[in-house]
């Protein structure tokens, strides 16, 4: 193959991959916002599970989290898991790049499930430190929680999409030097 058909080629697959993201993206607004978010079960089971799995990742400290229904308590400061903070979008975002990039169906069905739970934990992770943080330097709450979590909890999924792009079964054609 010559080094204009291997560029060819990868503009294909770059093609094939965006088309497959834009219809995963499309089924996803379709399910999600015409569906899920106003029946809004999904999103308030999903909130209230981070709540209980933070209020337990907390009480490992020295004081007792007391966690009500979306909001947890601990030390003198208190979060509320909004829709928008569940992790849903991500964990969508993640199952959406696994889906449309080259890989084994084998594969997707062990990296999937392995992946959302890696970052269903990062998300506890980040919003018991949220809480010890608005509870311990509330001055700096606003700022770790409007990027600064955000980038580490979306430094795990980047992680994870170059893990599936390293494992997922498919080989990416190399381009010519």
């Amino acid at each position: 193959m010559t080094a204009a058909q291997r560029l060819l080629q990868s503009h294909r697959d770059l093609a094939r991959f965006a088309g497959a993201m834009l219809g995963c993206y499309v089924a996803w607004f379709v399910v999600y916002d015409l569906w899920l978010r106003p029946d809004g079960r999904l999103d308030a089971a999903l909130s209230g599970a981070l709540a209980t799995a933070t209020g337990a990742l907390v009480s490992a400290l020295p004081s007792e989290a007391v966690v009500d229904g979306r909001i947890v308590r601990w030390g003198g400061g208190a979060v509320e898991i909004a829709d928008s903070c569940n992790g849903l979008a991500a964990l969508s975002l993640f199952v959406g790049f696994v889906l449309a990039f080259p890989g084994t169906w084998a594969r997707r069905l062990v990296f999937v499930p392995a992946g959302l739970a890696v970052i269903a934990a990062a998300n506890v992770a980040r919003c018991a430190g949220l809480l010890v943080v608005q509870a311990r330097w509330p001055e700096a709450f606003g700022v770790l929680h409007g990027s600064g979590s955000m980038l580490v909890f979306y430094a795990v999924i980047v992680a994870l999409w170059v893990a599936w792009a390293h494992v997922g079964g498919v080989r990416a054609p190399r381009l010519a030097a």
